[in-house]
């Protein structure tokens, strides 16, 4: 069961569910507020836990607010990209050929047809870094199957607004943003394991964070560099 109260301008979601323990989370980039509860909670309960949290639920939003945003892209020559964590400088190559992208040295290059809009470039960069994740992950999570003896059916690349990653464990899947190519290759590796424990337990309890010390024990620093890195300048009221 899903619902929402309110606490003054701060809207939060409540899911109730069959567990033992009330948790509560901000999620980036906007600061979502939601609550995972024991079914048998009631909503006056929920609501006095939560504005017993209130303090630190407006601590993490201001956090979230600063975080550090990427401008938004033009798509220009001499405009800064990343990739894997790296600064590469765009080149824009006009050329009556395959429209690509590579890597040279500190340079991206971007290879259009004359003429080519924003929206097209645009869309040619996003599917490369779409491709940058499909061809990393395959070998990763064979890796990770191994170690966690679980398995994957199957892997969804998209673009993702308010997730860096998500898990259907009914159907053993999992989702993950395109924008990941942007980041280090640990935080891939981080949010590709966290997905994965979910297989091994729904929840983000004590059992769920012993699994993440278990199969990567350096998942916190991780999860720091991901929070400290510039997220996508998104028009996120959308």
């Amino acid at each position: 069961m899903t619902t929402q109260i309110k606490l003054g301008d701060i809207a939060v979601d409540v899911v109730l569910k069959d567990i033992k323990n009330i948790n509560l989370s901000v999620s980036s980039p906007m600061g979502r507020v939601r609550i995972s509860a024991p079914s048998r909670m009631t909503i006056d309960n929920i609501r006095a836990f939560a504005i017993s949290k209130l303090g630190w639920i407006k601590q993490q939003q201001q956090k979230l607010q600063r975080q550090e945003r990427e401008t938004p892209r033009e798509y220009l020559d001499r405009e800064s990209h990343y990739v894997w964590g790296r600064r590469y400088l765009l080149k824009v190559v006009e050329d009556d050929a395959e429209p690509e992208v590579k890597l040279n040295h500190s340079e991206m290059i971007l290879r259009v047809r004359p003429g080519a809009e924003h929206n097209t470039k645009q869309a040619i960069v996003a599917l490369w870094y779409r491709e940058q994740i499909k061809a990393t992950v395959p070998g990763l999570i064979a890796k990770l199957e191994l170690m966690m003896h679980v398995k994957v059916a199957r892997v969804f690349v998209q673009k993702m607004k308010t997730r860096w990653g998500s898990c259907n464990p009914a159907k053993r899947s999992i989702r993950l943003n395109t924008d990941l190519a942007k980041k280090p290759h640990g935080c891939l590796e981080y949010i590709v394991v966290h997905e994965m424990v979910h297989l091994l337990e729904r929840h983000h309890n004590d059992r769920f964070r012993a699994y993440l010390d278990q199969f990567m024990p350096q998942w916190r620093l991780c999860r720091e560099e991901l929070k400290r890195s510039p997220v996508a300048h998104e028009n996120w009221e959308d």
